[in-house]
């Protein structure tokens, strides 16, 4: 079969949840035995989303190859349990820079550069460039940004362009939203129409429209939005809101969206879409009766997606063990030694997060001297790790001064410090140390009792390490070095052997939970916090 491309756009706001409805079909396509990836387009000009603040963009998510990419790529993994790659997530910035390069090695034979066709044809490339490596049935691609942004302009072309080249092979699905009016008790579907309007003037008819909304919507309104967008009524879809993103799936199968889009394909296939598996992780996660309690402690506690590979690894993991998950942020900046207690008393496990740069730092260490000393289960992901190896520096070993070079360059106890290969780099984005890395595990470590195998590899996003002269001094005083990286020496797994379970990981285990299989360190934790519950914590 000949690879099938299916286009997502966006219509009236951002934030509509492109990426779960994309993860979402490319799901039900999946059951139905097909082999899917999807492909995401931005329209800002950097290069990728790792210079970005996640204030602006929200969790960075790192590819086993090592690329830094918008977070959707997260949602796309962990629904369809694929690998991506950087050829799954291009930025309008690396479109330009191909360009510009190309021109400036004289590819363009002295022609004028211009939008159409040296931008597009570049945007096409990369579009197609994935069905001739992957062997792929179905390549779904997302368009980011809103219908109508200048800067989406030149890939909304690129997809004209592509629907006469591609015919039967290509379709489009735009999601729009339709607002519900409190005063006037009544929803409405002007800005859709509107929506659609402008999709057209750029020469794209949709096939298929979804509808996000707050309630499931009268089959009267899907009649009208139908006759004024030129849409089959068949083909009005509804994405109304639900407790979890992982039932978006479940509602677009009863509406047979799967079934449509092989209609309108020209693909016959009696197939019902299996997605069995997944049914059963929602019912197990609805039917959970008791409750397990995570703290989250960074800086970003008033931006949950920044933390949404963890979150989401954490709702994994609890629902393998059968509980729900109360997740709680909690602001690191706002914690001192006088309300500790009152913040972290009631937490059943505590997460020290991942991030960079000085500010929250020292709330992370109180936090932690604080779990440490009531055997709270901790878990600390790279920089949480480091906070972990400075807060024992500190408090055990005496080394009042210990801090990490990135936040006190001028520490005499430089426990944690800048990589060797970093110390000679004046680019910032792309440059630290990316993707998949091997780990070998210590015996009868807790790290290896998770696993059961004693060679992992996990994803990477750093440029600080444990400064390795001080591994014996550690180890003396009850610190263990767990996981080593075989090439490098670099330490990648802390634990505290005496305690319950108190674990620093240099990689991000987060980047590789999905639903199908939840990453072991995050099932291990959460087991040691619902060990927790019942135990009496004198504090």
């Amino acid at each position: 079969m000949f690879t099938k491309y299916i286009f997502v756009t966006g219509g009236v706001v951002s934030s509509l949840g492109k990426g779960i409805v994309a993860a979402s079909i490319g799901k039900l396509l999946q059951g139905r035995g097909y082999k899917v990836t999807i492909q995401k387009f931005d329209p800002y000009i950097n290069i990728d989303p790792g210079t970005l603040n996640p204030y602006e963009h929200g969790e960075c998510y790192v590819t086993s190859d090592g690329c830094e990419t918008d977070l959707d790529l997260g949602h796309y993994e962990r629904f369809l349990n694929i690998l991506t790659s950087k050829a799954n997530n291009v930025t309008a910035g690396r479109i330009y820079q191909n360009v510009i390069n190309k021109e400036r090695k004289g590819n363009f034979l002295g022609k004028t550069v211009q939008v159409i066709p040296h931008i597009t044809d570049e945007i096409k490339h990369n579009i197609m460039i994935l069905g001739k490596k992957g062997d792929y049935d179905f390549i779904i691609i997302e368009i980011g940004g809103t219908v109508g942004d200048i800067e989406s302009l030149p890939f909304l072309e690129s997809v004209r362009q592509l629907v006469w080249e591609l015919v039967e092979n290509c379709l489009c699905i735009h999601l729009t939203y339709v607002p519900y009016i409190v005063a006037s008790k009544e929803v409405k579907t002007k800005p859709t129409q509107h929506s659609v309007k402008s999709l057209q003037e750029q020469g794209i008819q949709p096939n298929i429209l979804v509808l996000r909304t707050e309630k499931e919507l009268d089959r009267n309104i899907c009649r009208k939005v139908a006759l004024f967008c030129n849409v089959d009524e068949s083909s009005v879809i509804q994405s109304y809101d639900v407790p979890s993103i992982y039932e978006v799936p479940i509602i677009l199968k009863k509406q047979a969206l799967d079934e449509i889009i092989l209609n309108k394909m020209h693909i016959t296939n009696n197939i019902e879409s299996d997605i069995t598996h997944w049914e059963n992780f929602i019912k197990k996660m609805k039917s959970a009766k008791q409750t397990v309690t995570i703290g989250i402690v960074g800086k970003y506690a008033d931006l949950p997606d920044a933390y949404k590979s963890i979150s989401e690894s954490l709702l994994q993991a609890a629902t393998f063990h059968k509980h729900k998950l109360n997740l709680i942020l909690i602001h690191s900046e706002k914690i001192n030694e006088y309300n500790v207690i009152s913040h972290l008393k009631n937490i059943n496990g505590i997460i020290i997060a991942p991030g960079f740069g000085k500010r929250g730092i020292e709330g992370k260490l109180i936090a932690l001297k604080y779990a440490r000393e009531k055997n709270k289960p901790t878990f600390g992901i790279c920089l949480g790790m480091q906070c972990m190896i400075i807060e024992f520096a500190r408090n055990v070993l005496g080394l009042t001064d210990a801090n990490s070079t990135e936040i006190d360059q001028t520490t005499s106890e430089k426990v944690i410090d800048l990589m060797e290969k970093q110390k000679h780099l004046t680019v910032v984005g792309g440059s630290m140390r990316l993707g998949t890395y091997e780990c070998q595990l210590e015996k009868n470590s807790k790290a290896i009792k998770a696993y059961k195998t004693n060679i992992i590899k996990e994803r990477h996003r750093h440029r600080y390490e444990f400064n390795i002269t001080y591994k014996n001094l550690f180890e003396k005083k009850g610190m263990k070095c767990t996981g080593i990286n075989p090439d490098t020496n670099l330490v990648e797994i802390i634990e505290i052997p005496n305690l319950n379970w108190y674990i620093g990981t240099q990689f991000h285990p987060e980047y590789q939970s999905t639903i199908v299989k939840p990453n072991p360190l995050f099932i291990s934790f959460i087991e040691a916090s619902i060990s927790s519950i019942n135990k009496i914590l004198h504090v």
